[in-house]
């Protein structure tokens, strides 16, 4: 639902100044570009709280960090495909139980140690210990039954139960290697094998990174430097690219200045797809959330295409589960919960929900939350749900929604083949099915490819029936950049800047 408003009489004098601004700045545009063909600057929506992909969820640390400074195993390419990154091949066995790596030889970490298969188990172990904090701990690494290093360049990687998706997830950023001696102070000042090292971090402004020497491929890289600024702010995204100060958002999220940048010869706009899943969040271990009938309630009081229209100007897909539509396996479950009001007024009521219901919306900075949530605010209070709106900051998220403290939230689920969440009792949204944990259970040890899909329906399937959380939204991705600049992803298999891949034209 976009809206258009009239011009008024004294807005114009406002335009013709932006447009003089715009012309002005056209010369120290042209200058900053001419003096960056070996270094780049890139805006990002949020500042990572963490560099260590390995303890901390946020999904911005691998945008600064993953394949730039930290490494796995393979690497996730932005078709999704998989290919050899530290190990340079693989073999599975036909139970699909172990993987035998062979490492890449020669390859050193920033500090001059070795990357070896010490490291490699390390990692790992450090990655299932009981007090791990890494968010793949449940669904990857507590499927390893045991790591053996036959020698330095040998890692033989033993489950147990089959995981077709295991090679995707030996590529994602919570699976990069560290080494002992460095990996304690990964989250300040990570070191890794990648082509470039953490330079400085300007709290609250910009990460700068600078090309390592001694990469095992430095010959390759061709940027110098590469520095993130924290942009938040959508309208400053916008001035920023026009006057220069950044020279690209991978991730654009201002669709309504969309056109603007389409009709302008300085910048290249591409759009790509997401794993990503936009979801209002219940909180199931709180009443009245611990209902079904609430939840489906809450469901059907959500229009959301009116949502996608009012925040992504229709620039997203409408989903009914915990998956993206271009994931392999995905099932059409949208129209499951249609827009119905007044069946969601006859569940409140059937559940003994005495409305006004009064409850707390958490939004986190993102547009997409704080736009958002007010569409759904209104939406809710025309069931007799009355949504007070709390913004947060990213940590205060962090620290107190994403540790089970709300109501309802919104938030982007970025993470691909992050389904194993619902199978997890103690993650945050609380939702404890064993049925969908012996159904989890048993897809994960089904080594058959018709039966694994089966499964994988009647997983999202289960997901949707329980109403767990409001399925909202899959995002295209935009990126914005300066004509010129090349080797940026256009999609988001997973929430990465691969910069070795970059370079001026």
């Amino acid at each position: 639902m976009s809206i258009q408003f009239p011009m008024k009489r004294q807005s114009i004098p406002w335009c013709i100044a932006a447009l003089l601004a715009a012309s002005l700045s056209l010369a120290p545009w042209q200058t900053q570009a001419q003096s960056r063909k070996d270094s780049v600057i890139l805006g990002m929506i949020l500042e990572p709280t963490s560099l260590d992909p390995t303890m901390a969820p946020a999904a911005a640390i691998g945008e600064v960090v993953h394949y730039n400074i930290l490494e796995g195993l393979t690497k996730i390419n932005v078709d999704g495909s998989i290919s050899p990154l530290l190990a340079e091949g693989w073999k599975m066995d036909a139970d699909g139980k172990a993987y035998t790596f062979k490492l890449r030889k020669g390859v050193k970490f920033q500090d001059g140690t070795h990357f070896d298969s010490a490291a490699v188990k390390f990692s790992f172990d450090r990655a299932k210990d009981p007090k791990s904090t890494n968010k793949a701990k449940g669904a990857v690494f507590n499927n390893i039954s045991h790591i053996a290093t036959p020698d330095v360049h040998t890692v033989v990687l033993v489950l147990n139960n089959p995981d077709g998706n295991f090679l995707f997830r030996m590529g994602e950023n919570t699976a990069v290697i560290l080494h002992p001696d460095s990996a304690g102070s990964a989250a300040t000042k990570p070191i890794g094998t990648g082509p470039y090292k953490l330079d400085n971090w300007a709290k609250g402004t910009a990460v700068t990174l600078s090309k390592w020497d001694g990469f095992r491929d430095a010959s390759a890289i061709k940027l110098k430097k590469v520095t993130f600024r924290f942009i938040n702010d959508s309208a400053a995204q916008v001035a920023a690219l026009l006057a220069g100060d950044i020279d690209g958002m991978p991730r654009f999220q201002s669709p309504q200045s969309l056109k603007q940048f389409q009709a302008n010869k300085r910048f290249v706009v591409e759009m790509g797809s997401t794993a990503g899943k936009g979801i209002m969040t219940i909180n199931n271990r709180k009443k009245p959330f611990d209902d079904v009938r609430v939840r489906r309630a809450l469901s059907h009081a959500v229009d959301k295409r009116a949502f996608i229209d009012g925040v992504f100007e229709g620039l997203a897909k409408p989903i009914g589960s915990h998956m993206a539509p271009t994931d392999a396996g995905y099932v059409e479950l949208s129209g499951l919960y249609a827009y119905d009001p007044e069946k969601a007024k006859a569940l409140l009521k059937e559940a003994g929900v005495q409305t006004p219901l009064n409850v707390t919306l958490t939004l986190p900075p993102p547009p997409y939350a704080r736009k958002g949530g007010e569409i759904l605010a209104a939406q809710l209070a025309k069931v007799g749900i009355v949504a007070k709106i709390e913004n947060v900051e990213w940590a205060q998220w962090l620290g107190g929604t994403f540790k089970g403290n709300f109501d309802l939230t919104v938030i982007n689920h970025v993470e691909p083949l992050d389904y194993m969440n619902y199978a997890n009792a103690q993650y945050y949204w609380g939702y404890d099915s064993k049925a969908f944990r012996d159904l989890a259970a048993k897809h994960s040890s089904t080594t058959a490819a018709k039966e694994r899909t089966q499964l994988f329906g009647d997983m999202q399937r289960m997901i949707a029936k329980d109403a767990v959380n409001v399925f909202l939204f899959n995002a295209s991705n935009t990126a914005v950049y300066r004509k010129g600049l090349k080797g940026l992803w256009s999609s988001s298999p997973i929430f990465a800047n691969d910069m070795a891949a970059a370079s001026w034209q």
